[in-house]
């Protein structure tokens, strides 16, 4: 009977020392997981809230009926925006933002200037392609000089001067390779008398400048003068190539 307590001493030694060691493992390995968990969480948590401040400001913005921006264009437009700020090539404190969605017919209002402090729509106008991007519809773009095509990308807005085509606006290019040759090329906002729908009513679409995004003449001083002075322009159009390029689209 002795030698049997002291068999059964050594079996439940020997069981319990099994599993002590497997327990301490799967404690460390609980803590890494949550360590992975908890980071997980936080930048999902910070992706979640970025995500619904971007949603929350488009449902807030009033678009006239029919004449709604596409709300993936604006949340490409927003992440831009912002991340030309955090870069310092535009002051923190800007609030005008200005998209071209040239996915859309020229024939239709396709430029939006965006209040996104008061937000609100401030114009919605037509507003052309280059002569070489496309008909009605733009396919082509470029940032070659004398290509005539429109170049994608954001810009930031500089100065205001009188030229061949009256008051326009220079535009710097801040995609490398995209729309970055646009000063060189004298790629401009300036106003058209083929802008408008009466022109798009004859020829079944607006006129087309030289990669210019030209506005109608009615509209030019109004809006140049909004949107002058370090504020952000957006030409969009969904090219997969530049999409994922772009710097300022990186989330």
């Amino acid at each position: 009977m002795k030698g049997f307590y002291s068999l059964v001493g050594i079996v439940y030694m020997v069981t319990t020392s099994f599993y002590l060691s497997p327990k301490k493992a799967i404690t460390k390995n609980e803590i890494s997981t949550k360590k992975i968990e908890r980071l997980a969480n936080v930048k999902s948590e910070k992706g979640t809230a970025n995500g619904s401040a971007a949603e929350a400001l488009y449902k807030s913005i009033t678009f006239e009926e029919g004449h709604e921006l596409n709300e993936e264009v604006f949340f490409k437009a927003l992440t831009g925006f912002e991340n030309l700020k955090k870069a310092g090539l535009l002051n923190e404190n800007a609030h005008l933002l200005t998209i071209c969605d040239f996915s859309m017919s020229s024939n239709t209002k396709r430029l939006w200037v965006i209040d996104t402090e008061e937000k609100k729509v401030l114009f919605n106008s037509l507003v052309a392609h280059g002569k070489n991007t496309g008909e009605e519809f733009a396919t082509n773009f470029s940032n070659t000089e004398s290509s005539l095509q429109s170049s994608l990308g954001f810009y930031i807005t500089d100065a205001t001067y009188n030229g061949d085509n009256g008051y326009s606006l220079r535009l710097l290019g801040m995609d490398k390779g995209f729309n970055d040759a646009a000063y060189k090329r004298a790629i401009v906002m300036h106003g058209a008398d083929y802008v408008s729908e009466e022109f798009a009513a004859m020829h079944k679409r607006i006129g087309r400048s030289w990669g210019c995004p030209a506005v109608p003449r009615d509209l030019t001083q109004p809006i140049i003068n909004t949107i002058k002075g370090r504020n952000c322009l957006f030409i969009y159009y969904p090219d997969q190539n530049y999409l994922s390029k772009s710097e300022w689209l990186k989330a």
